[in-house]
């Protein structure tokens, strides 16, 4: 269905990595391998904390929410480019590539909001280490790891449904592994300037 120069998008193709073909098997390797050392190492970290009772503090519950975000991250975008390294159409479908671009702001955000609230925990525990255990109360701890997520949540969100509403044009080429904002935008026929000025306040604000 067509109207002007706009079209319905129902995939994109993804360009990947410049990779000479002959050195497809090795790459494809290496990234399996990174991934799966990503994957088991967050696994292994996030377990020994639930098993071992010292563990069960508020530095190490923040670490395994860290551990966590990272394991999703990784999962978000390296499947995907695994798969396509081996498929003659290297392609992903319109909304997988939103829910994609959704996940992939979302766990990048949170590692950054977790890595905050981490600080403020060895912040707290260097320069008050007397009242250490009455300021990082448990209700502070969830409290702010809710917070994280609720805030990362809200930010994927806006960006994923102010992409959804843009039209594509019959250009559907992404010359990148994996969909991210800026790629996009590029294909859009639509007018993407009030997704320019999103991501710049809001990037500033998390930024911040």
């Amino acid at each position: 269905m067509t109207e002007g120069n706009q079209t319905v998008i129902s995939q994109f193709l993804l360009l990947g990595l410049p990779i000479p073909p002959e050195h497809q098997h090795l790459f494809y390797a290496l990234f399996l391998a990174m991934n799966l050392t990503t994957v088991l190492g967050n696994l292994i970290i996030i377990i020994l904390i639930l098993l071992d009772s010292h563990l069960h503090t508020p530095m190490y519950l923040f670490l395994s929410n860290l551990s966590f975000s990272d394991l999703c991250f990784s999962s978000v975008t390296m499947p995907k480019l695994l798969q396509n390294m081996h498929s003659l159409i290297p392609s992903i479908p319109y909304a997988g590539c939103l829910a994609q671009l959704y996940f992939y702001l979302y766990f990048a955000d949170l590692e950054s909001f977790l890595l905050v609230v981490m600080a403020y925990d060895r912040y707290v525990a260097i320069c008050f280490p007397l009242h250490y255990t009455s300021i990082m109360s448990p209700k502070l701890c969830v409290g702010l790891l809710v917070l994280s997520w609720v805030l990362t949540t809200f930010h994927a969100m806006l960006h994923t449904l102010l992409l959804a509403r843009l039209s594509f044009c019959e250009d559907n080429v992404i010359p990148h592994f994996f969909c991210d904002i800026s790629p996009l935008l590029k294909l859009s026929c639509s007018d993407t300037h009030v997704n320019e000025l999103v991501i710049f306040i809001m990037g500033g604000l998390v930024i911040v």
